[in-house]
């Protein structure tokens, strides 16, 4: 889908045609989107097909009087998912007067610049609407793993008395996340580098100093995903301790019970067998039967009590 968007006084405003100083947006183009903006906009093929490339990493070029800037940008694919937070590219070409973005699929940075939630934004401001894609990238990755953060602390609490792998199985999943995270950060961070050392953003003072804010929040986030990330690592293995450990609870419980309950079958046994019993001409001969296997299990239930087994 193709979206042309202008700022205006009276805010953003969708437009039919391509025209200087528009956003031009494409999310997941089909193929006659994708010739359109090819043919009549001029965007190499090559910067469109690696904005849709799903393992392209962040990087920018230059061919045929088009810039394309392209990184990382975090995309949540459902709780139910393998993976639920992973990364996808976003790529920005500038051309001409305009601005274009392509992405594979639809995501809250590009929705939320689209409705117009962004301060200080206009399609005209070519370099500013750049650098606030980029900061609110680097803010979306801290919103996510936050988001992350809260679904481990509930993980965390089922764990502590579970048997089972679901949850630690639910923890891994997190944890390939965090991954994913730290390594789409990490090339965000070189090439913004790279823009920094281009002189794209030196032409106003204001931003070069919102680049440095860029850096620095993307940094920022950088140390936060590889902090939740060991700590998730350390939490896994202690948990698969724990695991471990409440399955030796139950069994040893299970082991104990099947003492206590094997003593008064001994004594049946004994007494079921067809030979000279002692008080088996007693009326009691029951009663006392069952004194002493109750006696006997007694006995081993402190026992076992006294050596904290149950």
């Amino acid at each position: 889908m193709i979206t042309i968007l202008l700022s205006t006084e009276q805010g953003l405003e969708r437009r039919k045609a391509a025209i200087r100083n528009c956003w031009v947006n494409a999310v997941n183009p089909d193929a006659n989107e994708i010739a359109y903006l090819h043919r009549d906009l001029g965007i190499p093929q090559g910067f469109i097909a690696a904005s849709l490339d799903i393992d392209e990493r962040a990087r920018t070029d230059r061919e045929a009087g088009a810039m394309l800037i392209l990184f990382r940008i975090p995309h949540f694919r459902g709780a139910e998912s393998d993976i639920p937070f992973s990364t996808i590219p976003l790529g920005i070409i500038l051309i001409g007067e305009m601005i274009v973005t392509v992405c594979r699929a639809e995501n809250d940075i590009i929705r939320e610049f689209a409705a117009g939630r962004v301060a200080d934004f206009s399609t005209a401001k070519r370099n500013r609407f750049i650098l606030r894609l980029l900061l609110h990238t680097a803010n979306l990755y801290l919103r996510y793993l936050r988001r992350i953060n809260r679904e481990v602390d509930a993980l965390e609490d089922k764990l502590q008395m579970s048997m089972r792998n679901e949850e630690l199985l639910g923890l891994l999943k997190y944890q390939k996340s965090l991954v994913y995270f730290t390594t789409a950060l990490r090339s965000n961070e070189l090439m913004m580098e790279r823009l920094q050392r281009s002189q794209l953003f030196a032409k106003y003072p204001d931003d070069g100093e919102l680049l440095d804010d860029v850096l620095i929040e993307n940094r920022q986030a950088i140390e936060m995903v590889g902090i939740s990330n060991d700590i998730l690592s350390q939490m896994m293995d202690a948990f698969a301790s724990i695991i471990s450990n409440n399955m030796n609870i139950v069994m040893k419980f299970l082991t104990s019970v099947t003492i206590v309950l094997m003593l008064p079958t001994l004594v049946a046994s004994f007494y079921g067998m067809n030979v000279a019993l002692p008080l088996q001409d007693s009326p009691y001969a029951f009663l006392i039967t069952l004194l002493i296997s109750f006696v006997l299990s007694f006995i081993v239930v402190l026992i076992f009590l006294k050596k904290d087994w149950f």
